[in-house]
């Protein structure tokens, strides 16, 4: 299966570490072609706008950027056949709760991995924010908590 690999953990070194040791390895290993948002725009474009001085320029450069990132982001949700969605934090972020709401709305399978024990839902009968887990549960798909789950989530799904 093709899929779109959604979360924040790009933000952080210990979330790159887990992503590109751990995360991708194993979606890759069961087979599936994952599709990288962290890998989607040029490093350069982003380190160009970063050496900008402080100020109006560099905030123009980023809103450029901005844009450019969201599009090419949106072509890859559409051009999969599903997202697995790291729901980790004490709230799911919100550009992963955004991509959840579009992956959804586009048809497509999702399913959340949520390796973090603590405590993130609205009421004791969800995981995450209810309307996160609506669509990751509407769409076929599961929240698994951890990476076994997720990959046993993901054979089972593609075996229906």
């Amino acid at each position: 299966m093709k899929i779109y690999a959604a979360g924040p953990l790009g933000f952080s070194e210990a979330g790159r570490l887990f992503y590109y040791d751990r995360l991708l390895p194993a979606l890759t290993k069961a087979g599936h072609l994952v599709m990288d948002p962290w890998k989607l725009t040029d490093q350069g474009k982003i380190d160009a706008v970063l050496a900008l001085p402080y100020g109006e320029p560099r905030r123009e450069a980023w809103r450029e950027l901005n844009a450019e990132i969201g599009a090419t982001n949106r072509d890859g949700i559409d051009n999969c056949e599903g997202v697995v969605a790291v729901l980790d934090g004490v709230d799911v972020d919100s550009g992963t709760a955004a991509e959840i709401g579009y992956a959804f709305a586009k048809g497509k399978l999702i399913v959340g991995y949520r390796g973090d024990f603590r405590l993130a839902a609205d009421n004791e009968g969800s995981t995450v924010n209810l309307q996160v887990e609506y669509f990751v549960r509407a769409s076929g798909g599961t929240i698994a908590g951890s990476l076994d789950e997720l990959l046993r989530a993901l054979e089972s799904i593609e075996h229906r």
